[in-house]
């Protein structure tokens, strides 16, 4: 895919070390983004990224982008002996492959490795969280305490710049008593999703061209929440007639979201599949349904809105950056007691309210561009090597 390149001022390319630990999921297309987009400003790249979780697809793409180095370190998402060697070798690349002006640490475990340094050369170094742990309902107050206690020591101590993804990211990272100074929040962005296989997607399921299709794009996690959307859809479809749910995405709660689909009754009109990627078939729904526990920023929001589509989401981050309640989506309380969910979503079936969400959908869906959000990353990147060259001189 070609990114056109907007007007910027002149500088100097910057070498930049872009890290990650999981491949999947939104830090893994913001990552891929990232370094395609940067590389193709001119800036040296390289990338370094962990293959004890990594998706084929993901080492192939990032991979095909023609950086510089691409560069395996094993990186475990638990903290572990297993930290020390990733360190060190994170810390050789630096030595060997610099001088790096900016290294970017994504996700915790990646955040953490490439924050945490030794007395010497300084280079400043940028953390994007793509959620922090603290974030998860599940995690229990001791969980949160102690991974809490972490981000804070490494805000404070280690990071130069910190890039919240939402404003509910950034919220919860001042709830979180870390440097307000030195955050910023740069919403992800992504390319405008192509309709070709809208047609394909709705006939691989035997779905009419004018029914009513629920969309979920999302890996199969309890994050995810999908049984909350199987339960919440077997709710309504004998009022919601004609309708499907098209369900894309994999991951460890396959086989019980399969099991729920099947002893629903309704197999012939729910569908579970992982052929397709999220842009291509955010087009293909009518309405993309979200009922995460929690999010950041999600991928697939910004893929529903810039494919144009009305989303029904839970009360998660970046929900109220991207749905505005009541015209061109619903935000629905963020609750294991589907009732609601329900609800809203035989609402936005119905003729006149679906009209109304779509056509405002389709006039918000050019604001978050993936171009916006590499010119803000650019522009931080520039920032930060700038004053640390006036520190070195001066």
């Amino acid at each position: 895919m070609e990114y056109p390149l907007p007007n910027r001022p002149a500088a100097a390319p910057l070498r930049l070390l872009e890290v990650l630990e999981p491949s999947g999921g939104g830090s893994g297309r913001h990552f891929i983004d990232l370094c395609r987009g940067m590389h193709l400003r001119g800036h040296h790249v390289e990338a370094v990224y962990s293959p004890v979780r990594a998706e084929e697809s993901f080492v192939r793409e990032l991979k095909a982008i023609g950086l510089p180095a691409v560069h395996a370190v094993d990186m475990k998402r638990a903290p572990g002996p297993t930290d020390i060697p990733a360190f060190l070798t994170l810390r050789r690349i630096m030595r060997d492959h610099g001088p790096f002006d900016i290294v970017h640490g994504h996700s915790s475990k990646a955040g953490a490795l490439t924050r945490l340094r030794l007395p010497g050369r300084h280079l400043p170094r940028i953390y994007t969280p793509h959620a922090f742990r603290t974030l998860d309902p599940t995690l229990g107050r001791g969980g949160r305490l102690i991974y809490g206690a972490i981000e804070w020591g490494l805000a404070w101590f280690y990071t130069d710049h910190l890039i919240c993804v939402s404003d509910d990211e950034r919220s919860h990272a001042v709830s979180l008593y870390m440097p307000e100074e030195r955050m910023s929040v740069i919403v992800n962005g992504v390319a405008p999703p192509s309709r070709d296989m809208a047609t394909t997607i709705r006939a691989s399921f035997g779905i009419a061209p004018n029914a009513f299709v629920f969309g979920f794009i999302g890996r199969l996690t309890a994050q995810k929440a999908p049984e909350r959307l199987v339960a919440a859809f077997k709710n309504i479809a004998a009022t919601v007639k004609d309708s499907h749910l098209v369900m894309v995405g994999a991951g460890e709660l396959e086989g019980t979201v399969r099991t729920a689909i099947s002893e629903s009754g309704l197999q012939n009109r729910m569908h579970l599949t992982s052929a397709f990627t999220g842009p291509q078939a955010a087009p293909a729904f009518d309405v993309l349904v979200m009922p995460s526990r929690y999010e950041a920023m999600s991928y697939v929001m910004l893929e529903g809105a810039a494919a144009g589509k009305p989303i029904i989401a839970s009360d998660i981050g970046g929900a109220r950056t991207v749905i505005e309640d009541g015209h061109n989506g619903f935000i629905v309380q963020n609750t294991d007691d589907i009732s609601e969910l329900a609800k809203t979503m035989a609402a936005s079936a119905t003729p006149a309210t679906f009209r109304k969400l779509a056509a405002a959908a389709d006039s918000l869906k050019e604001r978050f561009t993936l171009d916006a959000m590499l010119d803000q990353t650019e522009m931080l990147y520039w920032k930060l090597a700038e004053r640390r060259r006036i520190r070195v001189t001066a």
